[in-house]
């Protein structure tokens, strides 16, 4: 299949209709039919503001979270339409891919 692979980045701490917001992404993909959802967690980085996030004793709710999906085309459009009208801002990155299975049976 053709279409995008798609990566959502944000915070463990960041939040949408009570559940953090990877969690909010995977229900609303699982809700549109996608095939799949990897959940990822960082052990730190910064963002675009420059405040650094981290994963440490401290400071456990500021763990950076990535959220990739593999999507058709149709499915990235149906997933961006569904987190525009819920009005959120969230970095993404998105590249064209090539993905399946290695065993067609």
């Amino acid at each position: 299949m053709q279409g995008y692979l798609v990566t959502f980045f944000t915070q463990k701490n960041r939040k949408h209709d009570g559940n953090s917001l990877a969690d909010w992404i995977i229900e609303q993909a699982k809700q549109l039919g996608v095939r799949g959802a990897t959940l990822l967690s960082g052990q730190e980085g910064f963002g675009h503001d420059g405040r650094f996030h981290s994963d440490n004793y401290f400071d456990l709710q500021d763990t950076p979270l990535q959220v990739m999906l593999a999507l058709t085309f149709d499915e990235c459009d149906r997933l961006f339409a569904r987190i525009k009208q819920n009005g959120l801002r969230i970095f993404y990155t998105k590249a064209p891919v090539e993905f399946g299975f290695t065993d067609q049976s």
